[in-house]
């Protein structure tokens, strides 16, 4: 089993688009994948259909009132399974500060379900917390999605240093550039700069109004603008991906 984290300091990068077509794409490429949504707001939940079937449920998960394997839903599409989100993930780290091993908890829940999946993918929420310190222990591969612009750039570069500081392993830590206009100057050379590092992926996804449209089709990509150039970009990215980092299947 892989767990891959969609992640960065700063929202509206594009965490949540980016879990929910990848995690699609993966299921459709016949690993048996889970998207576990822990951002408070539920987008991930929202674009593919489930809610919570408890009150409270993110919180009853994190306190070990439920087992989680009671709380993944099938979704509509084969192969993926969803821990939908609701607004109790927003204790999140007071919940975990009061259990033993506060920094390991999700890795000790994840763990009971390595016969079941694949692939876990989770979508986290933004920011540096007791939750993000979970998210990182459990997490293979810590995945950045970065605007091409000096601000985005810079919690990168943040994000790295607390890696350092805090005894995270650095090598989890994987880049790709995300929400790209390709009409600006500033974008290409900042993309151009970054390339000589092998932290940044190739393929990039570009910034689209068919990606925009996911909200309104509460769909991933694939399912409706499946010849559109965005969801090339994600298949792409998916085969970089899933080549680098995702153990084969079958």
């Amino acid at each position: 089993m892989t767990t891959i984290a969609f992640y960065n300091l700063k929202g509206g990068v594009g965490k949540t688009t980016s879990a929910i077509n990848l995690a699609y794409l993966a299921a459709l490429d016949g690993y048996k994948t889970l998207l576990w949504d822990l951002d408070p707001q539920g987008s991930s939940s929202f674009y593919l259909g489930v809610s919570t079937a408890v009150k409270n449920e993110s919180k009853k998960v994190l306190k070990s009132d439920i087992d989680l394997l009671t709380t993944i839903q099938p979704s509509i599409y084969q192969n993926l399974g969803v821990i939908p989100a609701d607004l109790s993930a927003r204790h999140a780290d007071i919940l975990l500060s009061e259990g033993k091993q506060n920094k390991k908890r999700l890795a000790t829940l994840l763990s009971a379900l390595k016969k079941s999946f694949d692939l876990i993918i989770i979508d986290s929420p933004p920011g540096i917390s007791l939750l993000h310190d979970n998210i990182f222990n459990a997490a293979d591969w810590v995945l950045l999605p970065n605007i091409p612009t000096t601000l985005s750039i810079r919690s990168y570069e943040t994000v790295a240093s607390y890696f350092t500081d805090h005894e995270f392993d650095k090598k989890k830590l994987k880049c790709f550039f995300n929400m790209v206009d390709n009409r600006k100057n500033l974008h290409h050379e900042t993309m151009g700069f970054f390339y000589q590092d092998n932290l940044f992926f190739k393929n990039y996804i570009p910034y689209l109004s068919d990606i925009e449209k996911m909200g309104i089709n509460e769909a991933p990509l694939e399912t409706f603008a499946r010849s559109s150039y965005a969801a090339k970009c994600y298949r792409d990215l998916w085969k970089e991906i899933k080549d680098e980092c995702v153990a084969k299947v079958g």
